[in-house]
């Protein structure tokens, strides 16, 4: 078991209050049983999530939907949960649904992890979504720095020349320079 699924499965435990659910479904290899959490209705959201994780890691396409929801929760360890198995699910819609979710000023508040996501999946959706939402995230005012880093970060190793044009814009910002200089460094070719 790795980091990220032991903190995980702490953290549900913790939730759960270690009931003896939990433990069936840390326990049960029945890719089907944890399929049926996903759509039975009264199920708490600490199994949904269990439920999910554990067919997102394992590349059952089943827990897509879930873990989309997951993934733009106000909750940011099950973002990063979500993020996690979505990046091993491999599903061909997973960068499609973290490029709108990066991009929707709307959720800008939770869009940290879809935008770490796009940058590990390396995917044709990833730079330009990137770059949309370090755009709109370059404001004189604009209180989301940690999505702005994110987006600087993952377009650094990207590594993508059309990157090159809000990398530069972002070295005005004295909180995204000094990531925005590695990330230009990291693009082959004239800057």
């Amino acid at each position: 078991m790795d980091e990220e699924s032991r903190a995980l499965t702490e953290r549900l435990r913790m939730e759960s209050g270690g009931t003896a659910e939990y433990d069936r479904l840390t326990a049960t290899g029945d890719h089907d049983e944890l399929a049926a959490v996903l759509i039975e209705q009264g199920q708490p959201l600490w199994a949904r999530e269990l439920a999910a994780f554990r067919l997102g890691a394992a590349g059952d396409r089943r827990a897509f939907e879930s873990l989309i929801l997951l993934l733009n929760h106000r909750d940011p360890p099950r973002c990063a949960a979500a993020a996690y198995a979505l990046a091993r699910l491999g599903d061909p819609r997973t960068a499609r649904a973290a490029a709108t979710l990066a991009t929707n000023e709307l959720r800008v508040a939770y869009a940290l992890h879809p935008v770490r996501l796009l940058a590990e999946l390396r995917a044709p959706e990833s730079v330009p979504a990137l770059i949309t939402a370090l755009e709109r995230r370059l404001g004189p005012r604009d209180p989301y720095r940690r999505v702005a880093l994110a987006c600087v970060e993952g377009l650094g190793a990207l590594g993508d020349e059309r990157a090159v044009p809000v990398l530069r814009d972002a070295l005005a910002h004295p909180a995204l320079a000094e990531a925005a200089v590695r990330a230009l460094d990291r693009i082959p070719g004239p800057r």
